[in-house]
């Protein structure tokens, strides 16, 4: 296993915390204490603090592991590990705001209601992926099989790996194009809603941006709450399709967790460009689709051959580049006009 940033520079956990900590402090305590619609060129701003944080922390970790034994090369192979991680995450991130569009349409969330109800999707998803990424990294340490040689190579082969690498060629193919027709979904059956409402009632209408409500002196919980629920669940079933991903980059629990977390902290930002602009986006399904498959044929490959972080960087990120280009060059309006809420 790879030398981890945890046991080389406990000071960097600390300060990623801080980081993390100051930054949702301030966009939930100053920036965003009253509830308000984001404009593009809030969102656009949001967006490139985030994205330029992310570069940084990529760069403070390459800096890390140069002064260590490893050296440049190394410290190379740690900061793709981090790049490749980030946009693979942020890319799949993107596909799943897809779907936070249509829940914010189904459940007819005003506008200035949508960043509390992803702030604390975020915040669920802080948890979420911590438990998701440690957990894996210590279940794939654990589910190697005994060295065996096939087709003339000793090959050492895991189990938890292959199984990740089938499941998402299959969810690349699945998800070609865009997938099951989530339009046509029932937001207020799904689990997290029916999760809410096995606690409490549910009022009518929303109440600003509360969560509980009283009504006839009876608590309920606000339409609202139930957003929340499905989001998270929602983040959940995407996590499916992206940890595995990454596991394919690193075997590195901070790493991949850091890299994971500045992801999805800019998601928010994006969201709102996304919602404004989303026939820019409408090829991703297909390059996401790609770069699924992608990651599961080198999960396969692995035990014969690796293909190293530096090449997969460019790879996802080649895709990347197309599939926005490609949907600039050939606008779906429909998409535009179907999707806006």
């Amino acid at each position: 296993m790879d030398k981890s940033v945890i046991d080389l520079h406990p000071s960097l956990v600390i300060g990623f915390a801080i980081v993390v900590v100051v930054m949702l402090l301030l966009d939930l305590g100053v920036f965003n204490k009253k509830a308000h619609e984001v404009s593009s060129k809030e969102a656009t701003v949001w967006t490139v603090v985030w994205i330029s944080l992310s570069m940084v922390f990529s760069g403070v970790v390459y800096w890390v592991f140069n002064q260590d034994t490893g050296g440049h090369a190394l410290a190379i192979e740690k900061f793709t590990q981090f790049q490749a991680a980030y946009w693979i995450e942020k890319a799949l991130s993107v596909d799943n705001l897809f779907v936070f569009i249509l829940v914010f349409g189904f459940f007819k969330v005003p506008r200035h209601l949508h960043h509390k109800v992803l702030f604390w999707g975020i915040i669920g998803a802080l948890i979420s992926r911590a438990i998701f990424i440690f957990a894996g990294v210590e279940l794939i340490e654990l589910t190697y099989l005994p060295d065996m040689t096939i087709f003339g190579h000793i090959v050492k082969i895991n189990v938890v790996m292959t199984l990740f690498g089938i499941f998402l060629i299959y969810a690349g193919i699945k998800s070609w194009g865009g997938g099951d027709n989530d339009e046509e979904q029932d937001y207020s059956e799904s689990a997290g809603a029916r999760l809410v409402k096995s606690f409490w009632k549910i009022s009518d209408n929303y109440d600003g941006d509360k969560f509980f409500t009283i009504q006839n002196g009876i608590k309920m919980a606000t339409p609202l709450l139930v957003v929340v629920a499905v989001i998270e669940f929602t983040d959940v079933l995407f996590a499916v399709d992206s940890i595995p991903a990454i596991f394919a980059i690193s075997k590195d629990p901070f790493i991949l967790y850091t890299s994971n977390i500045f992801a999805i902290l800019g998601l928010r930002s994006l969201y709102f460009l996304l919602s404004n602009f989303i026939y820019m986006f409408s090829k991703l399904p297909y390059g996401l689709a790609i770069i699924l498959s992608f990651i599961g044929v080198k999960m396969l490959i692995s035990p014969w051959y690796h293909i190293s972080s530096p090449v997969s960087l460019g790879i996802v990120g080649g895709i990347l580049i197309l599939s926005v280009v490609i949907s600039i060059m050939f606008p779906d309006k429909d998409v535009d006009k179907k999707e806006r809420v």
